[in-house]
């Protein structure tokens, strides 16, 4: 592997730069982005090693898209048509089924893997990358039967070598599973954000009262609404069944709250901490 293409050169794009110079000290890393600045600061940090653009990807060994999910399924069509018949392109983005649905009739579509690292900071740019982000971390990969099967090794190898954990499952379950695990999850935060900022007028209130535990759950709405709201656009079905269920327990709740059941409070919230002994499962 002499010639890696990053498209993106933020927090997901930058991290792999990173491991994957650590893997293959002997590769050249050319970097897309639409920002300048982005990629000179990724220059700087020596994330890269040079700037590049889309007219030189029938060079590369490997493109690894992460930008946010619409540039992504804007811009896949025009990698698969440049790229060369030994060329592996693997997205990082958080919806799948669009992206694949996209590529299903293009004559390269043996060379796309549709990835997503279960990976991430609240933290975006070139300055937020960060060696060993995906160490021990889950990766999805999707509808891999339709990707040739020597580059799919290819991907396995590197993806092992950075210590992820690698899981398979086919793009319309992932986008259904992610919008609970994930997707809920970022919108949960952005508007607990919201409701305390439009009660207390006072900032002072916030930064003074607020605990750990606000602080915590808050931390994902400092995250990209540039990355985000992509999302949740492309995700929008699953998002909106998910948020249909959210709220519907949020209003049982507010009932037994009403109803002084403390019973029950007690009772819903005992059985909800099992949810521990799930996560420490998985990690």
């Amino acid at each position: 592997m002499n010639n890696v293409f990053v498209i993106g050169v933020g927090l997901i794009g930058g991290s792999l730069c990173l491991d994957l110079k650590k893997i293959f000290p002997e590769i050249k890393i050319h970097g897309i982005d639409i920002s300048e600045d982005s990629l000179d600061l990724a220059i700087k940090l020596n994330l890269i090693d040079h700037k590049s653009g889309f007219e030189a990807l029938n060079i590369a060994d490997l493109v690894l898209i992460a930008t946010p999910v619409d540039i992504a399924n804007n811009i896949i069509i025009d990698v698969l048509d440049i790229i060369n018949e030994k060329t592996l392109v693997i997205d990082f983005g958080s919806t799948k089924n669009n992206i694949c649905d996209k590529v299903t009739d293009h004559r390269n579509r043996r060379n796309y893997l549709a990835s997503h690292p279960i990976a991430g900071t609240e933290f975006s740019g070139p300055e937020s990358a960060f060696s060993g982000l995906f160490n021990d971390k889950t990766i999805i990969l999707c509808d891999t039967e339709k990707t040739d099967q020597k580059l799919l090794k290819t991907a396995e190898d590197i993806f092992n070598s950075i210590n992820m954990n690698i899981r398979y499952m086919d793009s319309l379950s992932h986008d259904k599973h992610i919008a609970y695990v994930s997707h809920l999850s970022h919108i949960s935060s952005f508007m607990l954000g919201k409701t305390v900022m439009d009660k207390e007028k006072n900032e002072n209130n916030i930064f003074d009262m607020a605990g750990s535990g606000f602080e915590s759950t808050v931390r994902l709405a400092k995250s990209s609404p540039e990355m985000w709201a992509p999302i949740f656009k492309l995700n929008k079905d699953n998002i909106i069944e998910s948020l249909d269920e959210y709220i519907l327990n949020l209003k049982k709740f507010k009932i037994l709250i009403q109803n002084d059941d403390s019973v029950q409070l007690k009772s819903e919230m005992k059985k909800t901490n099992y949810i521990i002994n799930i996560l420490k499962g998985i990690n």
